[in-house]
């Protein structure tokens, strides 16, 4: 080997590499707190958080990773277009909220199941988020799963289930942390580096 290139190669290491970027949608009933979370992890304030109308991009930075995370408004008016922005997903992100009146709860559960079976977005990583669980009428992360029936549901699909709280932001960046890696993992299997 050329002793010039070795030696370019052992002193100038230039930058490191980039970051992989992963897309993700976001999903969930208004009122669940996505688009207080997503701000959160971007280190944006939230105290004046409305409603997402339509849409909204952010690119959620990561130690080892970037998510461009398209979060779809939950409102009924929108929900029923939510599946025209799956294509190109590599990931899902669904949000609900652990306190929930039961009528919401069971709309949550109907709109998770369409989502998990729906063509563009069954083979990809779920993080489920049960969140506002600092909220005294919060169920449950086993309650959520038993209700939400996501074990027979999710059989052979990677997914995570895990309860979050706007106030407790490191416990979510550990959780973002899993479905980074369920994200690389499956870039891995399909071969796409």
């Amino acid at each position: 080997e050329d002793y010039n290139t070795k030696y370019r190669t052992l002193c100038c290491k230039g930058p490191p590499p980039p970051r992989p970027e992963y897309d993700v949608v976001c999903i969930g009933l208004t009122g669940s707190g996505k688009t207080s979370l997503l701000s959160r992890l971007c280190s944006e304030a939230t105290d004046n958080i409305v409603p997402t109308t339509g849409f909204s991009i952010k690119a959620v930075p990561f130690q080892n990773a970037i998510l461009n995370v398209k979060e779809l408004g939950g409102a009924d008016s929108i929900k029923k277009y939510w599946s025209r922005y799956y294509q190109g997903s590599q990931g899902v992100v669904f949000v609900l909220d652990s306190a929930s009146s039961e009528e919401d709860l069971e709309v949550a559960r109907m709109e998770l199941h369409s989502a998990l079976q729906h063509p563009q977005l069954c083979t990809l990583p779920f993080l489920i988020l049960a969140n506002q669980q600092d909220k005294p009428a919060a169920r449950s992360v086993q309650e959520i799963k038993k209700y939400f029936e996501l074990e027979p549901l999710a059989r052979g699909k990677s997914w995570i289930l895990e309860g979050s709280t706007v106030d407790n932001m490191d416990a979510v960046k550990e959780i973002f942390g899993q479905l980074i890696h369920l994200l690389e993992e499956k870039e891995h299997e399909t071969g796409r580096i």
